[in-house]
């Protein structure tokens, strides 16, 4: 491998100009026709194989008319107060209101009547009108949004309450001020490392045209594949972290080269052959990672692990073929200061990361357990950790969304804003009629269902729906014990009656949800984890050493869990981060947090421990070489982490409760990882096990092909190079960090 990548890090060097020019090509190409494309919209979510999305597969099927996908809204009007909405005054300010609606959009079919349709509330303070439109969502112009924002005002005019909710509503426009944050402060990272502005701009510079690539590739996709925005998200975050990270070990590593006597070329060869190589062996464990997704068989979660996992490999592929071009054009004002140390010197003073490594090898047990017991801690609210799927409930309180959720609830209920839908069904309408009979008189008795309506038929008679209003609210335990009950009164009907009833509706797919997910962590768990450490033995040569990394890894993303729920369940330190509502955590963000996690600590795993295994092939004991491998990795780990977790953190500023949450995830459990597990846990246990850390059975090493990751075979090899500087010791991983 190394061999491989010092040959392209050679040609890209010397081919410099054409190298760029292939990748503003790709870009270009990419970005016209990115231009013609609509871009991600925002998908709904499909739950493959569960009851409640076979339900919405049948009501789809036998009701066409009433499963158009067109979009809706919902508009809430509540009488001031101590007044009824039937008052005279009142139910004219009403219909002036539903007019204005009615006329704000050629693209509205319908708006119904709150006193035709019965939609008005016991107590009489509070009606509804359901408005359709003959378009879906995403086909909706500003204008339509701002005449149906306008026709709402008409009615807060004449003293009216009026919110309005529905997939017809306009989202908020989404500041990017922190996202951009973020990117800023990686950039001040960078320079206060390297020193240079150049040196500093050009992981920022790949990074950029990485993320580009990427995004115009999933614009151009997001058609034919029905790419949700939450995808082409998932995928910048991740592009630009991992993009600045690995142009980071690369040109560092090259500042060394250069530090140590190589010319501008050679030095690049080296650099790409070196940490190029460990660059190749990270982005694949976080492909893998990100890849394996796939088998949740969630359509959203597959493809936004795939088009995650492809801004990865795009990132790779910049590293190790346009920083090499870059690194020609720019080599010298990259390079840094040249030090040859004096003859005779010794350097005495050891810096922060010398003095933490040893204080781990010295007392390794108590580190160990500290560091064990600290995540534990932390990792203890995940236990209550909560998962639904977003509606108006969740949004802030400040959303018209919400105040209508409210409004509804307080007036018609804690379960109006979750019902549920019952579907019977079979191919004789007399047995379907019998079956929704029976069924409708079962669940009428239930204690939890405040309101159960008549069945409703399909034209041809062999499907009927009844919808059920719980007492209780969407996410309550009665309601789910609800929905449990009509699943148990259903089986008994289907085998008496012989019809098939299934439940849908919100919270009948959060239940569906959470039981997938449920069922798909262990063996999502057991295929990236698997074959990750089969990567890992291929690297290290080791096998204790790629278990512990995986350990270490499920107590950082346990950690992470449970800040998680600390903060967007429970409400600690909410304000700090700007969230303006709680409540349980959308059912796909713990595996999709598992996923993206696993693959960045093992980036941390390659980067930070082939240092310490490479010092002990050359002959250092098993201490030495952890101190040894610590000391020349862990600044340049350290930086990567700091930039991966700023640029995690500015999606914490997003008006999107499942990105602002992702980016707060993924920040902390970089933080965790990074500083806790494999700079302080890791060398801990490795400390602990000695020599049986780096041992591999004979008949496994003879088995395993032979990975060159530090570039021992370059050691060997006849290349041409300028006459290195006198004393100078052989360039480590991490060097050239402020040379």
């Amino acid at each position: 491998m190394a061999t491989f990548l010092h040959k392209i890090g050679r040609a890209a060097f010397a081919r410099r100009r054409l190298v760029v020019l292939l990748w503003v090509l790709v870009f270009g190409a990419l970005g016209l026709a990115a231009a013609g494309s609509a871009g991600p919209q925002n998908a709904a979510v499909t739950l493959p194989g569960t009851e409640a999305q076979r339900a919405n597969d049948l009501l789809a099927q036998k009701f066409p008319a009433a499963s158009t996908g067109d979009a809706s809204a919902q508009v809430v009007v509540r009488a001031p107060e101590g007044e009824k909405v039937d008052a005279p005054g009142n139910k004219r300010a009403l219909a002036a209101t539903l007019t204005e609606v009615k006329d704000s959009s050629a693209r509205i079919a319908q708006v119904s009547d709150p006193f035709t349709d019965k939609t008005i509330s016991a107590d009489g303070t509070t009606a509804y009108a359901k408005v359709t439109y003959t378009v879906k969502d995403t086909d909706l112009t500003d204008s339509d949004h701002d005449g149906l924002d306008a026709a709402l005002e008409t009615g807060r005019t004449h003293g009216l309450t009026v919110e309005a909710s529905g997939n017809a509503l306009e989202a908020p426009e989404g500041s990017h001020l922190a996202e951009a944050l973020g990117f800023a402060m990686a950039a001040v990272i960078l320079f206060i490392t390297f020193g240079s502005l150049i040196a500093a701009g050009l992981p920022l510079v790949t990074a950029l045209v990485g993320v580009g690539v990427t995004m115009c590739a999933i614009t151009v996709l997001s058609g034919p594949l029905n790419l949700s925005g939450n995808t082409s998200a998932l995928a910048s975050m991740l592009g630009i972290a991992v993009g600045i990270d690995y142009a980071l070990f690369i040109v560092s590593r090259y500042r060394a080269e250069r530090a140590a006597g190589y010319d501008a070329r050679e030095a690049t060869a080296r650099a790409n052959g070196t940490a190029g190589s460990a660059v190749v062996f990270a982005g694949l464990t976080v492909v893998i990672a990100l890849a394996g997704l796939a088998v949740v068989k969630l359509p959203i979660l597959t493809t936004m692990g795939l088009a995650a996992a492809g801004a990865v490999t795009v990132a790779v592929l910049i590293a190790v073929t346009l920083i090499p071009a870059l690194l020609g054009f720019f080599g010298e004002r990259v390079r840094g200061k040249v030090r040859s140390p004096k003859r005779g010197a010794t350097t005495s003073r050891d810096g922060l990361g010398q003095r933490w490594i040893t204080h781990v090898v010295r007392k390794p047990l108590r580190t160990l357990m500290l560091a064990v017991i600290g995540l534990g801690v932390i990792a203890v609210p995940a236990a209550k950790l909560e998962l639904g799927l977003p509606d108006d409930g969740s949004k802030p309180p400040s959303s018209t969304q919400r105040k209508a959720y409210d409004m509804l609830s307080t007036s018609f209920g804690p379960g109006f804003n979750g019902p549920l839908t019952v579907t019977v069904d079979d191919e004789n309408p007399a047995v379907a009629r019998e079956g929704a009979a029976t069924m409708r008189a079962e669940i009428a008795k239930h204690p939890d269902a405040a309101t159960v309506t008549p069945a409703t038929f399909n034209e041809a008679g062999d499907t009927a729906i009844i919808t059920i209003v719980p007492k209780s609210a969407p996410s309550s335990d009665a309601t789910n014990g609800l929905v449990g009950d009509i699943r148990s009164t259903a089986a008994e009907v289907t085998s008496d009656a012989g019809a098939r009833s299934m439940v849908t509706g919100t919270t009948a797919m959060n239940i569906d949800t959470s039981d997938k997910f449920s069922r798909a962590l262990v063996p999502y768990l057991a295929l990236v984890v698997g074959l990750a450490v089969l990567v890992l033995i291929l690297v290290f040569r080791s096998i204790l050493v790629p278990v512990k990394a995986a350990l270490g890894f499920l107590l950082s993303v346990l950690a992470a869990l449970g800040a998680l729920v600390a903060v967007f369940q429970w409400g600690w330190l909410k304000d700090a981060i700007g969230l303006e509502q709680t409540g349980p955590i959308m059912s796909l963000m713990p595996i999709l947090m598992v996923g993206i996690v696993f693959g960045l600590a093992m980036d941390y795993q390659v980067f930070l421990v082939t240092r310490m295994r490479e010092a002990y092939v050359h002959g250092a004991n098993a201490r030495t070489a952890i101190t040894d491998g610590f000391k020349q990795s862990s600044t340049v780990v350290a930086v990567a982490a700091l930039i991966m977790i700023t640029v995690f953190a500015g999606f914490v500023g997003s008006d999107d409760p499942m990105i602002k949450g992702l980016g707060f995830g993924l920040a902390a459990a970089v933080a965790l990882d990074a500083f806790v597990v494999r700079m302080t846990l890791i060398p801990a246990a490795l400390a602990l096990l000695g020599e049986r850390a780096w041992s591999l059975p004979t008949w496994l090493d003879r088995v395993l092909p032979e990975v060159d990751i530090e570039g021992e075979k370059l050691a060997k090899a006849e290349v041409s190079q300028e006459p290195r500087l006198p004393e100078q010791p052989k360039p480590q991983f991490g060097d050239g960090l402020r040379r």
